[in-house]
């Protein structure tokens, strides 16, 4: 057994994993290391559910607020700022937290990122040019027809993962899924996986809350002075696309705020069918367990 040990929360959106995270991190006195693919980014706040100043300077938290919406941010260099921030944090403490809800980014953490085939330019650039004409439902068209396995785990509201698959598709007629080996990394700490979840009703119920809650602490503002971004990556992100659509005049703001809700339950279902399919992680309810009760249940 190594020295050292992660924690990982993990689980769907609104489910309660940051004051979880928080709770577990102060019982450690230790440090947190998100994995929410969209919190690292400064100029969201509001419609990624980052944690609050005060959380914030509660407990020091890495990858969040570390980058800006022009910088590429996916999977692999996630996995190299993950480990360095471990590392770093094991400078001082034996334990370390790690919390969010984006699967592929935990699963680089933990085992790694397959090599992938090389990809001729000018297919993605056709594809990309395709993408910016004909919209993001022209992309899970054609996933969903091209490489039907990988659509139903797929981010479908992601166009970078959307583009990546078709890209790999056309390239080699192989769906993307076929290379990812399993080939897991070793890892020089103790990974401990546990995941929150709730009865789906109950789920459904805190996501409603949480959308009106946002827009009454003004996300519409925060999507207004961001849509002039709307086309990067960072902002093809729910909560942000459906505010578009109403500052687009394609929809009127209650029929914006009930999309975000449907759109936000649909992606707390595929984050639990990807998440289930890890037999490692252990499943409390959050409203039934403290931090302090799982910290006694593995023994830190």
């Amino acid at each position: 057994m190594h020295s050292h040990t992660i924690i990982i929360i993990c689980g769907p959106t609104a489910v309660g994993k940051t004051a979880f995270a928080i709770q577990l991190a102060r019982a450690l006195q230790t440090e947190i290391i998100s994995a929410d693919s969209r919190q690292c980014y400064k100029e969201m706040n509001i419609g990624v559910a980052k944690p609050s100043a005060e959380e914030l300077a509660e407990v020091r938290h890495w990858f969040i607020n570390s980058h800006n919406i022009h910088e590429e941010v996916n999977a692999g260099i996630f996995e190299q700022y993950a480990l360095h921030a471990a590392a770093t944090i094991f400078e001082n403490h034996t334990t370390a937290v790690m919390v969010g809800g984006t699967g592929l980014y935990i699963k680089a953490f933990c085992e790694g990122m397959d090599e992938f085939p090389a990809i001729n330019p000018l297919i993605r650039q056709q594809i990309i040019v395709d993408y910016e004409t004909k919209g993001l439902e022209f992309l899970q068209k054609q996933i969903a027809e091209l490489d039907p396995y990988f659509w139903k785990v797929a981010e479908q509201q992601n166009p970078q993962r959307l583009i990546r698959a078709l890209e790999v598709f056309i390239s080699t007629g192989k769906s993307v899924t076929t290379f990812r080996k399993g080939d897991k990394k070793k890892r020089p700490f103790n990974i401990i996986k546990i995941g929150l979840e709730l009865p789906r009703a109950q789920l459904n119920e805190q996501i409603n809350n949480r959308v009106d809650k946002m827009m009454e602490e003004g996300l519409l503002a925060e999507a207004s002075a961001l849509y002039k971004y709307k086309s990067l990556n960072a902002l093809q992100t729910v909560g942000y696309k459906e505010l578009f659509d109403y500052l687009d005049n394609q929809c009127s703001l209650k029929e914006a705020e009930e999309k975000i809700k449907i759109n936000t339950r649909h992606y707390a279902k595929r984050q639990m069918t990807w998440f289930k399919k890890d037999n490692t992680i252990s499943w409390y309810n959050p409203h039934n367990v403290s931090a302090k009760d799982v910290l006694s249940s593995i023994n830190c």
